[in-house]
């Protein structure tokens, strides 16, 4: 069900079964896997892919432009959410930047706590836990079942690797 007070683009692409919450706003080129929920507030731009079963919690932002200085509006860059994903309240996702690959990805089975950023050109893997206030700054890699505790931030470049705990 789409909210009415929801603003969806018509040219968004929406799966069978997806819950859009009141207020939010899912732009033009987002593309949502079935059964997937958006709760109130959220906000989905740019090139995003939402995989099935996420769920996004309120006043979260995703798809947004990098904070990066070389990025140029308009630039081909996109964001991927895993399936299954959580990802709670007030969570920055920037899309990466093109100079750089131009991807940020974040696997299956995710769990992204209140208030964490994973900024431009990020890649998180499967089963990732980001405590609340975790901050990826660009390029960071965290491998597979990693757990970035509170309040942590990491500095660009980073590779975090699977099972680790920081």
């Amino acid at each position: 069900m789409i909210h009415p007070s929801a603003i969806v683009h018509p040219n968004a692409s929406i799966a069978k079964n997806v819950d859009i919450g009141p207020y939010c706003v899912v732009g033009e080129h987002v593309t949502i896997g079935a059964r997937a929920t958006l709760l109130a507030h959220v906000v989905i731009t740019g090139r995003t892919t939402i995989g099935e079963d996420a769920v996004i919690h309120p006043f979260c932002s995703i798809g947004a432009p990098s904070q990066d200085r070389k990025a140029e509006e308009g630039e081909l860059a996109y964001t991927t959410i895993g399936a299954r994903t959580v990802i709670r309240e007030y969570v920055s996702i920037h899309r990466g930047s093109a100079d750089a690959g131009g991807v940020t990805s974040v696997g299956d089975d995710c769990l992204i706590l209140a208030y964490g950023h994973i900024a431009h050109n990020c890649h998180v893997g499967n089963g990732v836990t980001m405590s609340n206030l975790a901050q990826l700054a660009g390029h960071v890699v965290v491998e597979d079942n990693a757990l970035v505790g509170a309040m942590a931030g990491v500095h660009q470049f980073v590779r975090i690797g699977q099972y680790a705990f920081v």
